[in-house]
């Protein structure tokens, strides 16, 4: 999970070195950007209520290893002290991550208007669930995946595909509003809907392109998923020269000769053919 989070970037490459960025944002997505903002090199600074992120109670695993090497603050921001403390860091910061539906932010003083008057050289980057008028509309990963066309049936979803394709979105719009603020002196209020970053997320079955019995759907059978002998093998030979190389390995190319050949392997067996012959193959024992 650690690796994810953090990309293997090389340890000289910082070029967010000397940014600051607060975040507000509780929950998955926030959390997830500031990750990928201190991979980057960037100082990253964290404000919570007193009651703390609900992410931390949901998982504290997810939770350590989202904020490592990030200083926390418990402030309550419906105070007059709270309030203060908060402008003091805001005056310090280059960018702000919010994740608090539009109103509750004109509560806390911190609308686009409000930030751009008292401080305009900070850029914001404000997830919300939904764009423009339905901004305030609730939502959370599993309706935003629902409406994306993400699901099939009552089966949970395997992962937050919503919150996490959010929080590079966020990483994007940030980047592109600190390059911003630097060459025109002036920040930028950039909200990123959840809802947008699912339906990037579905644009290939959106188009037909994964759908059952589709060329990613099924109908390829160099691109599935097989029993191996003590689990499973998924198979992804779409390229002609890979598709050669899985007939040669298989003794042909049909959904009968690539199944029969994974059923007599093991996952390590498969997964030594896939590197000897150059083969997608990525096998697990189940």
């Amino acid at each position: 999970m650690t690796a994810s989070l953090r990309p293997r970037y090389p340890k000289a490459f910082r070029p967010l070195a000397g940014t600051r960025v607060l975040s507000l944002a509780l929950n998955l997505p926030g959390p997830a950007a500031a990750a990928r903002f201190r991979a980057l090199g960037a100082e990253v600074c964290k404000i919570e209520p007193p009651s703390g992120d609900p992410m931390r109670d949901l998982s504290p695993a997810l939770y350590r290893a989202m904020h490592r090497g990030v200083p926390v603050r418990s402030i309550d921001l419906k105070t007059e002290a709270g309030q203060e403390a908060l402008e003091a860091e805001l005056r310090r910061s280059d960018l702000l991550l919010t994740a608090f539906r539009p109103a509750a932010l004109r509560r806390l003083g911190l609308s686009a208007q409000a930030l751009a008057a008292r401080h305009p050289h900070l850029s914001t980057v404000a997830i919300v669930g939904y764009p423009g008028a339905k901004s305030a509309v609730a939502g959370h990963d599993l309706t935003f995946q629902a409406e994306a066309g993400l699901i099939d049936g009552p089966r949970l979803p395997s992962t937050l595909l919503a919150d996490m394709s959010g929080a590079l979105l966020v990483v994007e719009a940030a980047l592109g509003a600190l390059l911003q603020a630097k060459a025109a002196n002036r920040g930028s209020y950039l909200p990123v809907a959840l809802s947008d970053a699912a339906a990037f997320i579905a644009v290939p079955r959106a188009l037909g392109l994964t759908r059952d019995g589709a060329i990613l759907g099924g109908a390829l059978p160099e691109y599935g998923v097989y029993r191996c002998a003590d689990g499973y093998v998924a198979v992804a030979a779409l390229e002609p020269h890979f598709a050669r190389a899985l007939a040669d390995a298989a003794g042909g190319r049909t959904r009968r000769h690539i199944a029969r050949w994974c059923r007599a392997h093991r996952a390590a067996e498969l997964d030594a053919v896939a590197r000897q012959h150059d083969l997608p193959l990525q096998a697990w024992a189940a």
